[in-house]
């Protein structure tokens, strides 16, 4: 079965342009079929990104992991003083996200296709990840494990996961990860949370 999260999604193009306007700036994206909520912003990115730009100082160096066709790592380059990388499995996302730097002019920021961490070397002050529970729960703890490795000590991960997805529990294992892991805001069963490296 094909998801979002497969390299290359085999379903056919039929590519379309959404328009969104966070933190009173306008944003355009060409998304298309085989990519993560191709119709619209979805609310738990929308959220994130809410909570990031009213309650935290992003900047520095940013991964935006599984970065699909690139609404966040493209708002937070935009509205924040931050260089960024963009990273995700689906091939299609990827050209996508370059495509949308472009579209909304944001210059500091790259892509990389990377199977989660595979292909990425750097290292963060920040990673920020809407992740892929449908990829499952191992999937996306390898994740939040993986992302302590890659972090600047200080720097900080940023995860928005729903309640009946598995916050609790992620919660729980963050907190044996990291030592630490802060509710920044929470809306519609959806919780964003921080994670300090140490």
């Amino acid at each position: 079965m094909e998801h979002y999260y497969s390299r290359i999604p085999m379903c056919s193009s039929n590519e379309r342009l959404i328009e969104c306007k966070i933190q009173d700036t306008n944003f355009r994206f060409v998304t298309d079929n085989g990519v993560f909520s191709k119709k619209h912003l979805d609310f738990a990115t929308e959220f994130l990104l809410k909570v990031l730009l009213t309650k935290e100082n992003i900047k520095g160096k940013v991964l935006d992991l599984g970065c699909g066709y690139g609404p966040i790592g493209i708002t937070i380059c935009k509205l924040c003083d931050t260089d960024v990388i963009m990273a995700d499995i689906n091939l299609r996302a990827i050209e996508l996200a370059e495509r949308n730097a472009f579209l909304n002019k944001v210059t500091r920021i790259d892509t990389k296709e990377s199977d989660c961490f595979q292909s990425i070397t750097d290292k963060f002050d920040v990673i920020i990840t809407n992740p892929p529970i449908r990829a499952g729960k191992e999937t996306t703890y390898n994740m939040y494990k993986n992302a302590k490795e890659h972090l600047n000590d200080g720097g900080a991960l940023y995860i928005v996961i729903n309640k009946k997805h598995g916050a609790p529990s992620a919660m729980e294992y963050l907190k044996e990860l990291y030592g630490n892991c802060e509710v920044l805001d929470k809306k519609a069963g959806f919780n964003v949370l921080k994670c300090v490296k140490k």
